[in-house]
């Protein structure tokens, strides 16, 4: 390997990292320094390059330790027979650019991810490095995202875990079957395995907190995963399903979703376009649906088209189920439970809230669920009020032109 100043390996090297969908500083707990010193501080929620709910932009140096690897997984760029430019940091070089980059005010925190050279155990010793030099030689006290290697010793990725605030380990695809085709070297029981002993990890520090104050944090803000989308033949039903599983059995706080994109001298495998990106949109607005709307897998599932299993791309998965399921339809705002409020197209968490405080102290009018909403024409057809009911049910076809968002609008459902 060519010999590379730190400024081209930046370039390379967080250009390579840009693939990984999976960064995030959402729930990481605050960091005091009793002795006054102390580099950075993040808290709250965000992802890198974005805006936290307190209007604060939370940045994350995003960077790869390498772009060389001995695996081969058709998907990936960085794959050994990829022909791309690699490079490679040192530890104390990542920790001197994190540094830097924070004195600069030019980040809050680190998304470290990493090729694997030599061995996956070597590949997560110089990760763990990079996380304890932060912490122990340099106080930061700014937010830590290390993407673990489920091969790697298991005391090792306990280790990161007790200097980062969030750990991450890639299922990469949503079935066992795209995994064994287009990832050869990688194993799902593995991923699966190393993801439980992660959530122990962090089950365990929690008591342990509880009962000693003196006790070490363990990945405060948790675990998340990041799934590829488009690289295979799975489903956006399969997903869904999938994204359940691991949220159930491994107590993520995130999966994220990666539309696939061609990539240089790619492989014969994979497919010659990238999926539209509205897909992994609709998946996202799936995830939320699971995760604040109280929507059960199967339900997700069901708006989904049963010919191909694939969420429509022109309306949003809630409007789906809606109009599907026309018949649950409409939902007297003063009477009906949280659980069918919730699916109310067009009403969201904040606003079925409301509703549910202002009805215990009077009848709501229209009017009155107007003000809780950006707009109530998408609500109409759904909802009985005090002085409101929909003239007639219509059928699907006649009431999706009328609620569905106009083309190209990247909508985020109520």
């Amino acid at each position: 390997m060519a010999q590379l100043d730190t400024r081209e390996k930046l370039e390379i090297l967080a250009d390579a990292a840009k693939y990984d969908a999976s960064c995030a500083s959402s729930g990481t707990a605050k960091r005091n320094s009793k002795d006054g010193k102390g580099l950075g501080s993040t808290e709250g929620m965000g992802i890198c390059h974005a805006y936290a709910p307190d209007g604060r932009c939370i940045s994350l140096l995003k960077i790869l330790l390498t772009n060389s690897c001995i695996f081969d997984c058709h998907y990936c760029i960085n794959r050994k027979s990829s022909n791309v430019r690699r490079a490679r940091f040192t530890a104390k070089e990542v920790v001197d650019l994190t540094i830097a980059f924070y004195k600069r005010n030019y980040i809050e925190g680190l998304f470290l991810s990493s090729g694997i050279i030599a061995s996956s155990n070597y590949t997560m010793e110089q990760m763990v490095e990079v996380a304890r030099s932060l912490r122990e030689d340099h106080h930061f006290r700014g937010y830590i995202h290390l993407k673990t290697i489920p091969d790697a010793d298991p005391e090792l990725v306990h280790q990161a875990g007790l200097y980062a605030d969030r750990l991450s380990i890639n299922v990469e695809l949503p079935t066992a079957g795209g995994l064994k085709r287009l990832a050869p070297e990688k194993d799902g029981v593995r991923i699966e395995t190393a993801m439980r002993e992660v959530k122990a990890s962090i089950v365990d520090g929690k008591d342990a907190k509880a009962k000693y104050k003196s006790a070490p944090r363990y990945a405060p803000a948790g675990q998340s995963t990041q799934m590829i989308v488009g690289a295979d033949a799975a489903t956006d039903g399969d997903i869904v399903r999938k994204a359940s599983t691991l949220y159930d059995r491994f107590g993520l706080r995130r999966v994220y979703y990666s539309a696939f994109s061609p990539i240089p001298d790619a492989s014969a495998v994979l497919p010659l376009q990238r999926p539209p990106l509205m897909r992994e949109h609709r998946l996202y607005q799936s995830d939320w649906l699971m995760r604040f709307y109280e929507f059960q897998p199967h339900e997700v599932v069901a708006a989904a088209d049963d010919a191909t299993g694939m969420l429509p791309l022109d309306i949003d998965p809630k409007l789906a189920w809606a109009l599907k399921f026309r018949g649950a339809f409409p939902v007297d705002v003063n009477r009906a439970p949280r659980e069918m409020l919730l699916r109310v197209p067009g009403l969201g968490v904040k606003a079925v809230n409301g509703i549910l405080t202002s009805r215990r102290w009077r009848r709501l009018h229209l009017a009155d669920v107007a003000r809780l909403t950006v707009s109530v024409a998408k609500l109409r057809p759904f909802i009985i009020a005090e002085d409101w009911r929909p003239v007639a049910l219509s059928d699907r076809a006649e009431l999706r032109p009328i609620v569905a968002p106009k083309p190209r609008q990247m909508e985020m459902f109520g």
